[in-house]
């Protein structure tokens, strides 16, 4: 009896799973990887590695790039910010964000300290401006004393 209640339940279980409908399938292609920046603001800072994202979370700024800017000088643990500003104002429009730097700066544009503005302006304007192509994003630095450096763009500082 108990053999036959195996048997039965076996056929039971292969027809259910035979009828169930479902046809094998290919791959389906899903598009293209996610590319750009990733969606939120993010500060930029230096480590061992190079630059890393430091996300800034449950934190409005809107378009005061100014004071995002001025987050980079207070590093978490275990980062260090290189950028050196006496003075500046940010200003921007569409892609093209601006930088007036009181007196002279000092770096060459393509270093770290650089590279943290730049991407954390990036994302800055990427955050306040969605429509805005973050790939598109360009930073020019304009001292009072001396030549105008950039454009830059984040992808930039991480070419290897």
């Amino acid at each position: 009896m108990r053999v036959i209640r195996r048997g039965a339940l076996a056929a039971a279980l292969a027809l259910a799973l035979a009828g169930c409908g479902v046809q094998p399938t290919g791959v389906i292609g899903a598009g293209e990887p996610a590319s750009g920046l990733t969606r939120g603001l993010r500060l930029y800072y230096v480590s061992s590695s190079g630059l890393r994202a430091v996300p800034l979370i449950d934190r409005e700024f809107g378009k005061d790039f100014g004071s995002i800017l001025k987050l980079l000088f207070l590093p978490p643990e275990g980062f260090v910010n290189l950028l050196q500003l006496n003075g500046f104002s940010v200003s921007a429009e569409g892609a093209q964000v601006t930088v007036h730097i009181d007196g002279s700066y000092g770096a060459t544009g393509r270093d770290l300290g650089t590279g943290q503005m730049v991407c954390t302006l990036t994302s800055a304007l990427s955050v306040a401006d969605p429509k805005v192509d973050s790939d598109k994003i360009k930073i020019t630095l304009t001292p009072t004393q001396g030549p105008t450096q950039g454009p830059y763009r984040c992808a930039d500082y991480f070419v290897p």
